[in-house]
Parts: C-alpha cells; sequence; structure tokens
C-alpha cells in the first residue's frame, strides 16, 4: 500500500485490532499464562511475580500520564505540530516486540525493567491507537465499528493462552514462550505497519458524517464530572486485575491435576472478543455510563464466580463472564470521554487510562500481602478476590449516581 491511497473504515478498524493484540494481549498479559512455567521453574516465586505484574502495570501508569499531558510537554518543547499518532504507535510496537524477546534471556534483574519498559510502551499504543481510529471512524461515520479494535487484546490473549498450553504439554521452558510470543509480535507488527503512516487518513466522509463533523464540537464536562468518571474507571482496574493476573495459579491450586487448568485464560479471551463484538452491535442512543455500570455488575459476577463454586464450571463461567465486559468497559468509556471532552479527548483518555493503571498496581500487591498473612494461599485469594468484586459493584452504584447528576442529551 502507497501512503497516497486513503484508508478505508474496515481497514483502520483491523489495524487497530492488531495494534491493541500485539500490545494489550502480548505486551500486558502474556505474562499471565507464562506464570505457571515460570513459578514451576523457580525462576520467581509469587512475590517476585506480583512484583513483576505491577512492574508492568507501573509503566503503564506513566505511559498513561505522559500520554495525558503531552499537548502540554509538546508546547514545552516548542513542537507547535504536535505528536504523531500512528508513528507513536508504530513505536510501541516496534518496542513491545523488542521487550517481549528480552524476556526470553534469563537475567532476573532486568525483567522487572523489561516489564515496567513493556507497560510504558502498551499504555502509548493503546492510547493513541483509541485515539486515531475511534476519530477516523466518527468521520466517516461509523463509530460503532470503533468496538473492534477491542477485539484485539482478547485474540492475544486467546494467542497466548493456547501457546502457553501447548508449550506446557511439550514440557517447553518459559523462555521458549517469550521467544515464541516475541516473535508473534514482530509478525503482527510487519502485518499491520503499512497501514500505521501518519500520513494516511480515510477518504472524505459520507455527506451525513460530514455535515455532522461541521458542527464546533465543546467540551461538555466539568472537572467534577470528568474526575467521577475517571474514578469509575480506575475501579475496573483494581477489579478484574487480581483474577488477570493469577487466574491460572488459583486455578491450579483448586482444581489440582485437571487437564482444562490452561484453557480457563484463552476462555477470557473468547469472552474478550464476544464482548468487542457485542458492543459494535448495540444502539448508540443510550447512556453509555448505565451501559458501564451493567459491565461492572457483570465483571463483579465473574470474578465472584470461582468463589462461590471453585469448580471447572466455576472457573469456566468466571473466565467467560469476566472477559465479556472487558474491552466493551473500556470502549464505553473512551466513547463517553469523546463526548464529554471532544477538543481534549486524547488527554482525556489518558487521564482515564492512567486511573486504571494505578487500580491496576494495586491489585497484585495486595493479592500477594493478603497470601502471605493467610493460612493458606486459596483463603488469601478468596480474600482479595472478594474486595475486587466489591470494588467493581461500588463502581457500577457510582455510574449510576453519575447519570442521574449530569444528564446526557443523546442523539
Amino acid at each position: 500500500m502507497t501512503s497516497s491511497r486513503p484508508l478505508t473504515p474496515l481497514k483502520t478498524a483491523l489495524a487497530g485490532l492488531v495494534a491493541l493484540a500485539v500490545a494489550m494481549g502480548i505486551g500486558r498479559f502474556a505474562f499471565t499464562p507464562l506464570l505457571p512455567m515460570m513459578l514451576a521453574e523457580r525462576s520467581v516465586n509469587l512475590t517476585g511475580a506480583s512484583l513483576l505484574a505491577s512492574a508492568n502495570y507501573l509503566g503503564y501508569l506513566v505511559g498513561a500520564v505522559a500520554c495525558t499531558f503531552q499537548p502540554w510537554i509538546w508546547r514545552r518543547a516548542g513542537w507547535s505540530s504536535g505528536v504523531n499518532g500512528p508513528r507513536l504507535v508504530r513505536a510501541g510496537l516496534v518496542a513491545t516486540t523488542l521487550l517481549t524477546l528480552g524476556m526470553a534471556f534469563y537475567v532476573p534483574a532486568a525483567w522487572g525493567p523489561l516489564r515496567f519498559a513493556a507497560g510504558v510502551a502498551s499504555a502509548v499504543v493503546f492510547v493513541y491507537t483509541s485515539g486515531f481510529c475511534l476519530e477516523q471512524l466518527a468521520r466517516r461515520g461509523v463509530p460503532s465499528m470503533g468496538a473492534l479494535i477491542y477485539i484485539g487484546p482478547g485474540l492475544g490473549i486467546v494467542a497466548s493462552g493456547l501457546a502457553a498450553t501447548v508449550l506446557v504439554q511439550l514440557h517447553a521452558p518459559a523462555a521458549m514462550g517469550w521467544l515464541s510470543f516475541g516473535l508473534l509480535a514482530a509478525l503482527l507488527t510487519a502485518l499491520v505497519w503499512p497501514v500505521l503512516d501518519g500520513r494516511r487518513t480515510l477518504g472524505a466522509p459520507d455527506p451525513v458524517a460530514r455535515q455532522a463533523a461541521q458542527a464546533a464540537p465543546q467540551d461538555c464536562a466539568g472537572a467534577g464530572e470528568l474526575g467521577l468518571l475517571t474514578l469509575a474507571y480506575g475501579l475496573a482496574g483494581i477489579g478484574y486485575i487480581i483474577t488477570a493476573t493469577f487466574l491460572p495459579v488459583i486455578a491450579r491450586g483448586a482444581l489440582p491435576g485437571s487437564p482444562w487448568l490452561d484453557l480457563f485464560w484463552p476462555l477470557f479471551g473468547v469472552g474478550v472478543m464476544l464482548g468487542a463484538i457485542g458492543a459494535s452491535r448495540l444502539s448508540p442512543h443510550v447512556d453509555l455510563r448505565l451501559r458501564l455500570a451493567g459491565c461492572y455488575v457483570l465483571q463483579a459476577a465473574g470474578v465472584a464466580a470461582s468463589l462461590v463454586s471453585p469448580t471447572l464450571a466455576g472457573f469456566a463461567a468466571g473466565s467467560l463472564l469476566l472477559g465479556l465486559p472487558f474491552t466493551a468497559i473500556t470502549f464505553f468509556a473512551m466513547q463517553e470521554v469523546r463526548r464529554v471532552r471532544p477538543l481534549h479527548a486524547t488527554s482525556a483518555m489518558g487521564l482515564l487510562t492512567a486511573s486504571y493503571g494505578l487500580g491496576q498496581i494495586v491489585g497484585p500487591p495486595l493479592a500477594a500481602w493478603m497470601v502471605a498473612r493467610s493460612g493458606n494461599p486459596a483463603e488469601g485469594f478468596s480474600a482479595s478476590l472478594w474486595i475486587a468484586a466489591g470494588l467493581l459493584v461500588f463502581g457500577a452504584v457510582l455510574y449510576v449516581a453519575i447519570a442521574r447528576r449530569h444528564p446526557a442529551a443523546r442523539p
């Protein structure tokens, strides 16, 4: 493809899907299916694993904060032209590939910095992929197609989870997993590289879309409303992350010897993809904050399912319910940000992503702390997961309160 040819909406959505599959599905979540292998090899213990997870989430937070303040950074640097989102996505994908490959080398002292840097890269890719793709699709008059890009994390999770299952069956070392995922990231990055050209945009919008774009957008949310939205979104970070980090470990403790243990994580990824597809099919004429509240309740049910029923069926249902609203939450929240802060959408997306990242940082150390102070790991994980489910329910209540306090005019 040449840079002179305009992008189609489908190519834009698929480019975003692949970019998020690399940055999120591999750069962030490949660690989860490989963790049991690393624990079995004794290359890391549970405390060390929680620190590596938190290093990645801290990097995600730092990257999101940098995206939030990028307009100020650019002004201070004297670069009036601003940031080129697609080129930053390219850089983030290359970094994700190299950092994932770096984890294949047995240098434990470097693992923390590598996971931290991977978190920074994934945040940059997420924010600028979301901003670029959602803007381009909205200009074309097909904003609902934006949900398709959030299939990417689920696709990456399924691919990495199934690959890890095969590696476990082959008794391969964790290093082989990191190497395989790094090579997969390189392949996917090469596939999407021509589309992520900062000189390319969509063709001329449809007449209806052009007419809508001519209306001057205005930020319609005050600091209080945006602050509450940021707080509510951050609760989802801590609400899901303990399960998302330790699911294979928790399942092994509850169902020792089960042949299905390594399939719970790919099932979570399947739920992520189905949820993103479902979100793209929903009518836009509904208050997205109420949809977010429903998603939080569904995810809370997923967290609690394996606690209420620590069986094969309970873990399977929990994995699916946890995954279904995972990227739907992200899509709805990013769309809501574009509604309330159209003039500063990328910065506001960065703010919400930073809040989410902060919640993720808290989760793994909380679980490790409770495990260390409990009679056994099962009790510690159970207590921390109940806390996570409670925070998700609180987040749902908060979204309903925001919707009532700040009614939104919908087309």
